[in-house]
C-alpha cells in the first residue's frame, strides 16, 4: 500500500463458519473427550485426560446453517503428567529452581549487578554456560532464528504454537533513555516556542518520565535514534515473520509501533484523535445523550449542522459539503464511527493533526508548522507499518501488534485497525491488543468490533491486562490528568471478563471475530472455557488462542493445547548478553507472581515425585 493511499485510509477509518478441523501431526486430542459417564472420567488414554463430556450444538456460518454435535470440554489443570509430559526431568528442577530464586528479593533487585560480576569473575563462555542452565534456558528459546526451532517444533508436538519475538534491546542507562526520549518526542517548533502550541500535557514528553522503562516489568521499550535504526528494527521484525513462517504454519510475530518510527508522531496524532472524540462528547451533551452507551450516542444532523455553525466550525454551506460529502447522514443521524470518518484531508499528513477546540469549537492546527524532515518521518513509519503487514500475509504468518502507554495507544491502535482494514478481508492477520486495566477498553473493543461489522473485516484482538499500570498512574498524578488506570485489580478482572464475553458473542453470531486469551490467570482461562460451551465454540474453529510467556504456567498451556485448544507461547530469543535486559524483567516479573502464588512449584514438585515412585528417573519426551 502506498504510503498516500495510506494516509487516505487513515483519516476515513474508525479511531480509536465452522473450519474444518485440523489434526496436526502429534498432536494429542483425546482430551476432548467423547459422551462418557462420570464414572468414566478422568481416565488415561495415551497419556492424555479423559474427561466428562456433554454434546451440545454447535451453529455454524455457511450457504446453509446447520446443527452440529460437540463434545462440551473441561480440562483438568491439577494433571501434573499431562502439563510437563513434554519436559525432562532437568527442566523441572530448572524450573523449581529459577522460580525459587525469583522469590528472593535481594537477587532480583541486584539481578544486574550479579550477573555482570558472574560474568567477570567466569569469563564469556561460562557465563553463558550458567545462563543458559537458569534464567535464559528457562525464559528464552535460543539465539537466533535456527537455534530455537528444535523447540519450537517439540513444542507443537504437544500442541503448543508460537509467537516469535525477537527480545534484543539497548541496554541504556537512565539518562541516555531520558535524552533519547526528549529528543524523539519534541518537535523543532515546540523546541524553538515552547508552550505556544494545542498540546495537552499528556501527550508531551515529560523527561522525569523519559525512560519508559521505569515500573514496566512485561514488556519492551524501543528508544528512537534515527530513521536508520527504524529500518534496521524493521528487518528484525522481517526476519521474525520469517522465521514464523518458517518454524510454523500457524505462527504469530510480534511488532511495537515505537521500533519503527519516531515517537512524536505518535504522541501527536493519539492527542487528535482523543480530542476529536471529546469533541463528539460535546456535542453528544448538547443533545442530551452524554449518559448513553458511546455506540448508542446518534447526533441528530440537522441539530449537529446548527450546533458547528453556532460554535463557528464552518459557514453553512462548508459544513453541508462537509457531511454530505462522506455521504453520511442519510439516516438523519451520525455515530461515533461516521464523525471519524469526518476527520478527513489529504494532501499531508501534517494537516492530519487539525483538533478542534473545545472551548471556540473552531478546528485549529495542532503545531504551528512541521519540517519536511518531520513530514518525512511520520510518512515512512506508516511505510514501515504496511510493509510488516505485507510481509505477514506472504508468509502466511499472524502480525500481533502490541500495547503500548496510554499516550502513544490512541495513534497505535488506530494504525492497527488501518492494517486490520486492508489484510483482515479473507481471514484475520492482523490482531490489535487491549489492555484491560484501562477504564476505556471495553469502550474501545465494542467501537472496533462495530466498524469490523460494517466493513465486513476478520477482527482480530489479543486481550491482556496490561503492562504499564504503576509508570501510568504515577505520570498521571504528577503531570495532572486523570488516571487512566481500573482502581482495583477486581475492577480489572470485571473488565477483562467484559470484554472478552463481547468478543465471544461476535464470535458465536458470526464466526469473523478472533481473540487471543493471554493470560496466566487459570480463573480467566477457565471461564473463557465455560463461555465457549455455553456457546458452543470449538477450539478447532481457530476463532479463540490462549496465549502465555514460555517458561511460564506450562500447567495452563499445555493441557490446553493437548486438548486441541489453539494455544501459543510468546517465545522471546536473542543472544544471550543481548536479552540481559529482558531477564531481568522477567526475574521481576516472576518475583511478584511466584510469591503470590505456590502452584506452579507445588505441580512440579509433585510431578517430580510421581516420577520418582513411578521409576522414572530418567525421563525423556516422547514425540
Amino acid at each position: 500500500m502506498s504510503c498516500s493511499k495510506f494516509a487516505a485510509a487513515l483519516v476515513r477509518a474508525n479511531p480509536g463458519n465452522v473450519r474444518n478441523v485440523r489434526i496436526s501431526p502429534g498432536r494429542c486430542r483425546s482430551t476432548v473427550a467423547s459422551t462418557k459417564s462420570k464414572e468414566e472420567t478422568h481416565q488415561q488414554i495415551d497419556g492424555c485426560s479423559v474427561v466428562e463430556a456433554e454434546p451440545v450444538e454447535l451453529m455454524s456460518q455457511g450457504t446453509h446453517v446447520k446443527k452440529t454435535l460437540l463434545n462440551k470440554i473441561s480440562i483438568d489443570f491439577d494433571n501434573t503428567q499431562e502439563a510437563y509430559r513434554s519436559k525432562g526431568n532437568i527442566e523441572l528442577l530448572r524450573s523449581l529452581l529459577v522460580f525459587k530464586l525469583c522469590t528472593i528479593d535481594v537477587l532480583v533487585d541486584k539481578n544486574k549487578e550479579l550477573m555482570d560480576l558472574t560474568k567477570k569473575v567466569f569469563g564469556q563462555w561460562m557465563f553463558e554456560k550458567i545462563m543458559k542452565l537458569t534464567f535464559y534456558g528457562q525464559f528464552v528459546a535460543g539465539e537466533d532464528h535456527n537455534s530455537i526451532k528444535p523447540l519450537i517444533r517439540k513444542n507443537q508436538a504437544f500442541g503448543v504454537g508460537a509467537v516469535l519475538d525477537y527480545s534484543v534491546e539497548e541496554d541504556l542507562t537512565q539518562e541516555e533513555a531520558e535524552k533519547k526520549e526528549m529528543d524523539s518526542c519534541v518537535s523543532e517548533a515546540e523546541k524553538e516556542s515552547p508552550g505556544e502550541d494545542h498540546r495537552e500535557k499528556k501527550f508531551q514528553a515529560h523527561r522525569q518520565f523519559g525512560d519508559r522503562r521505569g515500573g514496566v516489568t512485561s514488556a519492551r521499550t524501543y528508544f528512537y535514534a534515527d530513521e536508520s535504526k527504524c529500518d534496521n528494527q524493521m528487518e528484525t521484525f522481517i526476519n521474525c515473520i520469517k522465521a514464523s513462517g518458517g518454524a510454523s504454519t500457524d505462527g504469530f510475530s510480534a511488532i511495537k509501533m515505537t521500533a519503527l518510527g519516531r515517537p512524536q508522531f505518535l504522541l501527536q496524532f493519539s492527542q487528535v484523535l482523543v480530542k476529536w472524540r471529546q469533541f463528539f462528547k460535546v456535542l453528544s451533551a448538547q443533545q442530551g445523550k452524554s449518559d448513553m452507551k458511546v455506540l448508542e450516542q446518534k447526533l441528530e444532523l440537522e441539530q449537529l449542522k446548527e450546533s458547528l455553525i453556532e460554535m463557528g466550525v464552518g459557514a453553512k454551506d462548508d459544513i453541508e459539503n462537509w457531511i454530505t460529502g462522506e455521504k453520511l447522514g442519510l439516516s438523519g443521524t451520525l455515530d461515533l464511527l461516521d464523525w471519524n470518518s469526518l476527520i478527513n484531508d489529504t494532501t499531508s499528513i501534517s494537516n492530519l493533526l487539525m483538533v478542534p477546540n473545545l472551548e471556540t469549537g473552531h478546528l485549529e492546527p495542532l503545531m504551528k508548522k512541521f519540517t519536511a524532515e518531520e513530514e518525512s518521518q511520520m510518512k515512512r513509519m506508516l511505510q514501515r507499518v504496511d510493509v510488516l503487514a505485507k510481509h505477514a500475509m506472504e508468509n502466511g504468518v499472524r502480525l500481533m501488534v502490541d500495547a503500548e502507554q496510554t499516550y502513544f495507544q490512541p495513534a497505535i491502535s488506530r494504525l492497527a485497525l488501518e492494517m486490520q482494514r486492508k489484510f483482515n478481508r479473507e481471514k484475520p492477520i492482523i490482531f490489535n491488543t487491549y489492555q484491560c486495566y484501562l477504564k476505556d477498553a471495553y469502550d474501545n473493543v465494542t467501537v472496533d468490533v462495530e466498524l469490523s461489522r460494517r466493513e465486513g473485516w476478520y477482527f482480530g484482538a489479543k486481550l491482556v491486562r496490561g503492562a504499564y499500570m504503576y509508570q501510568e498512574r504515577d505520570r498521571a498524578k504528577e503531570i495532572g490528568y486523570e488516571d487512566p488506570i481500573n482502581p482495583d485489580y477486581e475492577a480489572t478482572n470485571r473488565m477483562y471478563h467484559k470484554c472478552l464475553e463481547y468478543v465471544l458473542e461476535e464470535i458465536d453470531h458470526s464466526r469473523k471475530a478472533n481473540v487471543m486469551v493471554a493470560t496466566h490467570n487459570e480463573d480467566t482461562v477457565k471461564y473463557t472455557l465455560e463461555k465457549m460451551n455455553e456457546m458452543g465454540l470449538s477450539p478447532a474453529e481457530n476463532k479463540v488462542y490462549f496465549g502465555q510467556l514460555l517458561g511460564m504456567c506450562d500447567q495452563i498451556s499445555f493441557p490446553l493445547g493437548q486438548a486441541g485448544f489453539p494455544v501459543y507461547k510468546y517465545v522471546p530469543y536473542g543472544p544471550v548478553n543481548e536479552v540481559m535486559p529482558y531477564l531481568s524483567r522477567r526475574a521481576q516479573e516472576n518475583r511478584g507472581f511466584m510469591k503470590g502464588s505456590q502452584r506452579e512449584r507445588s505441580l512440579l514438585w509433585t510431578e517430580l515425585k510421581r516420577r520418582v515412585l513411578a521409576g522414572q528417573i530418567v525421563y525423556k519426551p516422547a514425540y
